[in-house]
């Protein structure tokens, strides 16, 4: 009954969104490690269906449980991976890897690791990182002026316009006005889509040394630096200060039984989560929870048409998804913006941080996201030696005794 009084257009359209770009993204990397495997369109279906599955059930789940919009998705760093792995990875050990990345993040979960370093890490930092994570996308609305002017140019009028004059709804307005740009100035159709329902299929794992030192902690390092360590500081920025052991710990139960099927490990999402957790979803930080459940409910309905998933997302251009996303992500860019200036102390170190992050840079297989941080916190510690603030206010309080 709460569910049904706190529903609205706006939750509802958040979680859309979110689940419209991941799939018309971020799956663009799982084609690539399909195309590299040289799986067939129905074992890609399967793979669709198993990532959108324990999407759905977490999310919605966690949602529930935790009256907080936690939106789930596949690793899709981890993802990466697979595409320099395969062909000479086979299938079966990638699950087999799937499933041994999965207990080691159970692990971490369970027993709170990951808070305690969650805690160690300035805001303003953590809302820097957020920012060099956006920023791209942020971009991307203006670089594709130079792809689809037309496209781009009418979207960004209907951005300002939406967002003028219907600041709670602009995500449905400016989705519906985007789509008919596409079809008028970029062609998009969806003739070629055609209703088809998931074939999972039941792949049998197989564990082997190499796989595991390859592809197994790799995918649990990436997927904790560069998913969940950002994901949590969206929620954490957003005003949620729900512990990650629970969130963890949900993913990766889930994340077990969806490997057997090609689905890759889930997590918390970083980049759609933003859209979930802003004022844009719903004025009221208590009602936004819903929004992770709508999310949730779009990916069970992707799961049942995985096959009709891949064509549709497919068939719309490129440049609509980088303005919609880019577009829909601006409040998002500045609040975390605004939230690493605000803290004025450390107001240099956010700023290398956000640089780091920004770059795109990728070392030793660890990505930008985690190397922000820790470069930021560095900084933090060389600029700003918070141990003597520590140490002076202990010898204060001792003087005042």
């Amino acid at each position: 009954m709460s569910l049904y009084k706190d529903l609205s257009l706006s939750t509802l359209t958040a979680g859309f969104v979110a689940v419209l770009i991941s799939y018309a993204g971020p799956l663009a990397i799982f084609f690539q490690a399909a195309q590299s495997a040289e799986i067939s369109a129905a074992m890609m279906s399967s793979w669709v269906w198993a990532i959108s599955i324990g999407a759905a059930v977490s999310g919605i789940g966690l949602s529930l449980w935790l009256k907080v919009p936690v939106v789930t998705a596949w690793s899709a760093p981890g993802t990466a991976l697979l595409v320099s792995l395969f062909p000479g990875l086979s299938l079966n050990e990638a699950v087999g890897a799937y499933i041994t990345a999965a207990a080691i993040i159970l692990v971490i979960g369970v027993t709170g690791t990951f808070d305690r370093i969650i805690r160690l890490i300035p805001p303003g930092i953590a809302a820097a990182m957020m920012a060099g994570i956006l920023f791209q996308f942020g971009v991307g609305v203006f670089t594709s002026l130079e792809q689809a002017p037309a496209l781009a140019v009418g979207m960004l009028a209907a951005y300002l316009g939406f967002k003028r004059l219907s600041p709670r709804y602009f995500l449905v307005l400016l989705l519906m006005a985007g789509i008919a740009l596409a079809v008028l100035f970029e062609g998009a159709s969806l003739q070629g889509v055609s209703w088809q329902l998931a074939e999972p299929q039941l792949i049998r794992p197989e564990w082997t040394l190499a796989a595991t030192l390859s592809l197994a902690i790799p995918l649990a390092l990436v997927s904790l630096t560069g998913q969940f360590l950002p994901g949590m500081a969206i929620l954490r920025g957003a005003g949620y200060r729900t512990s990650a052991r629970p969130i963890l710990t949900v993913a990766s139960l889930v994340s077990l039984p969806m490997a057997l099927f090609g689905g890759i490990t889930t997590v918390v999402a970083a980049i759609t989560a933003a859209l979930c957790t802003g004022k844009e979803a719903h004025p009221d930080p208590d009602k936004r929870y819903v929004a992770g459940v709508a999310n949730g409910v779009f990916y069970l309905l992707g799961a049942l048409f995985s096959g009709s998933i891949v064509l549709l997302f497919t068939s719309l251009p490129g440049t609509f998804v980088a303005l919609l996303a880019g577009l829909a992500l601006i409040g998002a860019i500045a609040t975390n913006i605004s939230k690493a200036a605000a803290d004025s102390d450390h107001l240099e170190a956010s700023i290398i941080t956000f640089l780091a992050t920004a770059s795109g840079m990728s070392l030793w297989g660890l990505g930008s996201a985690f190397w922000g941080v820790v470069i930021g916190c560095i900084a933090y510690l060389v600029l700003h030696r918070p141990w003597r603030r520590s140490v002076d206010q202990r010898n204060q309080v001792m003087q005042r005794r």
